[in-house]
């Protein structure tokens, strides 16, 4: 889990070309910060990824609870920070414009947390319904399940859309499920 040294960003520049395109003035302020905070952490880290990643063993047993608030903001590389990112231009710009962005900073900062408690929960339950211990020890980092909530929550404000899932068309109802459970059997963590 420990990013490569000494390398160009590509995903990085990317990104940052990216959010040219759409233009600062077009991107709401709260989306923009977010864009911004989770940037500085790519390129200023505060602790090395094992430090800051969330899991049963080091969140739960061992009361480290500020991983709870580091992991979504820390991303194992330049790609992983470029697709969660790109999600969060095109999420934030629809939710934030719908929802305002008093309440839309507050649900980030909400889901921020919870999903890092909602995924201990599920490793914890996990490793006792298949007796595998390895589940206390999966370490996670990245903005991906703040991007899936906000997903669902995107669907319930847009209802009736229809989605492409790896060419499927299936309606963004049940997109989001598909799509978490590929990006789990891809990208596991």
């Amino acid at each position: 889990m420990q990013r490569r040294q000494g390398r160009v960003n590509a995903g990085l520049l990317l990104l940052l070309y990216q959010i040219s395109q759409v233009g600062l003035q077009n991107i709401p302020s709260v989306t923009l910060g977010v864009l911004a905070l989770n940037i500085f952490f790519f390129l200023n880290p505060v602790r090395p990824l094992p430090e800051v990643c969330i899991s049963v063993n080091e969140g739960f047993y061992r009361k480290n609870w500020q991983r709870l608030l580091l992991s979504p903001v820390h991303h194992a590389d330049d790609w992983h920070l470029y697709y969660n990112m790109i999600s969060m231009l095109w999420k934030g710009i629809m939710l934030e414009k719908k929802l305002k962005s008093t309440w839309f900073a507050y649900i980030i900062v909400v889901f921020s947390v919870l999903i890092g408690v909602v995924y201990m929960a599920l490793e914890f339950m996990l490793m006792k319904i298949l007796d595998d211990p390895s589940y206390e020890m999966n370490c996670a980092v990245g903005f991906s399940g703040v991007l899936f909530a906000l997903k669902v929550l995107n669907n319930h404000y847009n209802p009736g859309r229809v989605s492409s899932v790896f060419g499927l068309q299936i309606s963004s109802k049940y997109a989001c499920w598909v799509e978490l459970v590929a990006i789990h059997l891809i990208s596991p963590g």
